[in-house]
């Protein structure tokens, strides 16, 4: 299906979670199955990878308040919430809340294997996302308080002798610590560099 293939199960019919994993392996998916919320957050850890079938209603913790916890988390598990007695305003909350789907029991086995096939290349991409975000905060993090504060205007579109009228220092200072900034960070332009600032704030907000 995609380069990640695990597929967690956490539902409390177990006739359910039986028929999902025989079609899941036979698709090519390691799956592993789980009867509660409970159970899989003993074994869910922040790195886990791979997407989430996830039963609405059971007994202790149901499936929504399971994806609370997960988002609490700062989870990438991509979630498709199965449910025998799904409503509007449900559907619409956990889609908001980041789920990928929202099928009704019994489910169309086309149809799941594509929302798990969606499930997973999405986790791919978060990723590849996260592995990007910190690729980019080291860079920046190598960066001097006084670099910081030039790139900062730099980007800003001051030259830099505003900016070295700005700060009180030398041009030639400014442009020495330019030139480090570009050194430092990777940036081969003003634009690419603010691409990388950009990106930079952008993975702090919260999913």
């Amino acid at each position: 299906m995609t380069k990640i293939y695990n597929v967690f199960i956490v539902d409390d019919d177990e006739a359910v979670r039986d028929s999902l994993r025989m079609m899941l392996k036979a698709a090519g998916c390691n799956v592993t199955v789980f009867s509660s919320a409970d159970e899989f957050l003993s074994v869910c850890k922040d790195n886990t990878l791979g997407c989430l079938i996830l039963d609405v209603n059971m007994p202790g913790m149901n499936g929504p308040a399971l994806q609370e916890e997960l988002n609490r988390r700062g989870s990438r598990l991509p979630i498709i919430f199965l449910t025998g007695q799904g409503s509007i305003p449900l559907s619409v909350r956990t889609l908001k809340a980041g789920a990928m789907d929202f099928l009704t029991k019994p489910v169309d086995g086309t149809e799941l294997l594509n929302c798990v096939k969606l499930a997973l290349d999405k986790c791919v991409e978060l990723q590849e996302q996260a592995f990007e975000s910190q690729f980019i905060a080291k860079r920046l993090a190598a960066l001097t308080g006084r670099e910081k504060e030039v790139m900062t205007l730099i980007i800003k579109g001051l030259t830099s002798k505003e900016v070295a009228v700005r700060l009180g220092i030398s041009f030639r200072t400014v442009e020495n610590h330019r030139a480090q900034v570009m050194q430092k960070t990777g940036a081969s332009n003003m634009l690419e560099l603010a691409h990388l600032v950009s990106h930079s704030r952008e993975s702090l907000l919260p999913r």
